[in-house]
């Protein structure tokens, strides 16, 4: 393909089409002795049941989101050949991906491929002498719906059957199907109301399935169970806080079915016994506040990874597999040195840990003796893939870096030996044309936050336009895995650039607290620094600094969009949480109750009000020249609903000034992901690619690939 030309004018040009005009409606506010207007108020709507339809909005409502997405398509009009080109390039490079999964216990090896072309994952597994039966074809369950997304796939112990939870309106209430391997049959074991993520899973003996519900509010709150051959399910748990999530799973030797109960505070486990599938869970730890744990099992006994005593990036203990009493401590606490996860095998025990922003394998044995395996990548992540057979001699990671496209690798557990055993290879890709840099910016406060830079190994060392990208919420760290995108961004001209800011966990525990709560603001003016630095070191160009973030990552760049606003040529949000004081206002939404540890209680907490009213983007909107803004939306979704990034639009409108477009790329059939197919993907984010190239002076449509 002929590269894509330098982008080269100086400040973008946007059709002359006005913008909708949300009208202002008073909606006093008062809230602890304080007193606020939400004058676009009127714009939230939860229907009574179901999901959102535009057909069921209140006619005000219908019509003005109908006018933005209007409004947007033709905004968005002249940036078609070049978005058209994005996707395309996607496409080309797009692999012929084949997943090598770790062997059963009975010698089966399951994985999921996407065909070359294809945008639908298929599954098959591969018997010990070659034979691949076909299990199911993701297409064939996407078809006719305009939304379909899968998840959480897993085969049971016995390797008869193979589940996984589907969406199929983009709400995140799932449901679970169950294919007999035997037969072929393929039955719907919940109808609906699943929690998908961590939500089920296949008892020791494969007689039953252990899933969770969510209740009218989309919080999970109910486990049971339900045999496996349909029938009707039994209430196993119902969690009275609306504060804590649930998570089931099995141990690592199928000795136990564990209900973690969960908040960002505290926890608690409950095990059910392989041998007692029906029995009352046994809590192994009462829930304390400002303690969480996690349990599994290893050599016999149970094992404890906890914050405990102050372990802020957690120790790991040893406790008794019946009395749960405890027998020692196997690794101490390591302030910097955080455990992320464990895998127990019955040959070792697999810690991955973060040191200095970056992850390390360490191989832990019976008597103690460990073996530490690492990378010499400057930036790079490592994967455990979960559901490995305890007995085996090996452990398969998956091992990426934002130049090197995943590849699968079984470290021997006895003696760390490492052997390549899939590789994600991209036609006509090669990683050798990429850069991959580590460097730091320094905070306002003098914390030194990383900064993980993609280029092109033949881009000169002079400025050029950068994507800055960043999270920086609940402890997630954004890792430096490989993104087709960004590699194809960067073959624009582009440098993309991932922002490690506090609030995530790249250097540990203590680097979430600092951008948490009363310090959130701190994850934002990291976010500017890392911006300034790579301008200052004369790698972005001034002028041409694009932010992008979802979720929120919304929040962040936006909150940075509000604090200096001049700094961005312009703003990707995708799905943004930015009516931050309205919403944690809101003890109906489902996340509002589980998430006050980390942002704060408006309703009750003056301080905690004062706080979030100060940093919220809809309600910090300046009167100075704004950069061009693109907020992505989901009308079905129920985590951050389209109100709030609509609101935020609105308000830049009445306020900001410079005549920059702020626009609402609004999809009525998604929720607050998109599709899972590679189409649906690949169609987005080459729209904001094509946004973002604008924004830096480079709309000119590209020859033809």
């Amino acid at each position: 393909m002929p590269a894509l030309p330098e982008p080269s004018a100086p400040r973008p040009v946007w059709p002359g089409i006005a913008a909708p005009e949300a009208p202002r409606l008073d909606h006093e506010i008062v809230q602890l002795g304080r007193q606020r207007n939400d004058p676009y108020a009127w714009m939230k709507f939860i229907p009574e049941s179901g999901s959102r339809t535009m057909e069921g909005l209140p006619p005000r409502l219908r019509a003005h989101l109908q006018a933005e997405m209007a409004y947007a398509e033709a905004m968005l009009r002249p940036l078609a050949p070049l978005a058209a080109d994005f996707n395309a390039r996607m496409h080309a490079l797009a692999p012929e991906i084949d997943i090598p999964l770790p062997v059963s216990s009975r010698g089966w090896r399951y994985s999921f491929r996407i065909p070359a072309g294809g945008a639908h994952r298929i599954f098959t597994r591969t018997s010990a002498t070659g034979e691949e039966p076909l299990l199911f074809d993701e297409a064939a369950r996407a078809e006719g719906h305009a939304y379909y997304r899968a998840i959480e796939h897993q085969h049971s112990p016995d390797d008869r059957y193979f589940a996984w939870a589907e969406d199929l309106v983009g709400n995140d209430r799932h449901r679970i199907c169950r294919l007999d391997m035997r037969t072929g049959e393929i039955r719907v074991l919940v109808e609906g109301d699943a929690f998908g993520y961590r939500g089920f899973t296949f008892s020791p003996s494969s007689r039953h399935l252990f899933w969770i519900w969510r209740d009218a509010h989309s919080r999970p709150t109910r486990v049971y169970r339900t045999p496996v051959e349909g029938g009707e399910a039994a209430l196993v748990y119902e969690e009275q806080d609306p504060a804590i999530f649930l998570h089931v799973a099995r141990t690592a030797a199928d000795s136990f079915v564990a209900l973690t109960m969960a908040g960002p505070d505290m926890a608690e486990v409950r095990l059910i016994a392989a041998d007692a599938e029906e029995a009352e869970p046994m809590v192994v730890r009462p829930r304390r506040r400002g303690v969480t744990y996690e349990v599994n099992e290893w050599a016999g006994m149970l094992l404890l990874l906890t914050d405990e005593d102050a372990a802020i990036d957690r120790k790991l203990l040893a406790l008794g597999m019946s009395g749960f009493e405890a027998l020692g401590e196997l690794v101490p606490h390591r302030e910097g040195v955080q455990i992320v996860a464990i895998l127990p095998f019955a040959e070792a025990l697999v810690r991955l840990e973060r040191v200095d922003g970056l992850h390390r394998l360490v191989l832990m044995q019976a008597d103690g003796a460990e073996k530490l395996i690492g990378f010499d990548d400057p930036a790079y992540a490592i994967q455990l893939l979960p559901a490995q057979e305890y007995g085996a001699g090996q452990v398969r990671i998956v091992h990426q870096t934002p130049a090197n496209p995943p590849r699968w690798i079984d470290i021997e557990l006895a003696t760390g030996a490492r052997r390549t055993v899939g590789q994600e290879r991209l036609r006509g890709f090669d990683p050798e044309n990429y850069v991959v840099e580590r460097l730091e910016a320094r905070a306002l406060d003098g914390a030194m936050v990383p900064i993980t830079l993609l280029s092109r190994r033949d881009m000169e060392n002079a400025p050029a336009p950068l994507l800055l990208t960043g999270y920086g919420a609940y402890g997630f760290s954004s890792e430096p895995l490989f993104s087709l995108p960004a590699t194809v961004l960067v073959d624009a001209g582009f440098r993309y650039a991932i922002a490690h800011v506090r609030g995530g966990s790249e250097k540990g525990r203590r680097w979430f607290l600092e951008g948490r709560r009363m310090r959130k603001r701190n994850s934002m003016t990291d976010f500017i620094a890392c911006a300034r630095h790579l301008q200052e070191a004369g790698l972005a160009a001034p002028g041409k600094i694009v932010a992008h973030g979802g979720s929120a990552g919304g929040l962040l760049v936006c909150g940075a969009m509000n604090i200096e606003p001049s700094m961005w040529a312009g703003v990707i949000a995708q799905v943004p949480f930015v009516d931050m004081l309205n919403t944690m206002s809101d003890a109906e939404h489902p996340l509002v109750p589980l998430f006050r540890p980390d942002w704060g209680d408006p309703l009750s907490d003056p301080q905690a009000y004062d706080y979030i009213a100060s940093i919220s983007p809809y309600e910090n909107v300046g009167p100075g020249a704004y950069p061009p803004l693109l907020c992505t939306a989901g009308l079905k979704d129920d985590r951050v609903p389209y109100w709030e990034p609509g609101k935020l639009i609105a308000n830049i409108r009445h306020r900001a000034a410079g005549g920059s477009p702020a626009l609402l790329w609004l999809h009525p059939d998604s929720g607050h992901q998109s599709s899972g197919d590679l189409d649906s993907r690949f169609a987005e984010v080459s729209t904001l690619w094509a946004f973002a190239r604008h924004c830096v002076g480079g709309a000119t449509p590209p020859p033809a690939p």
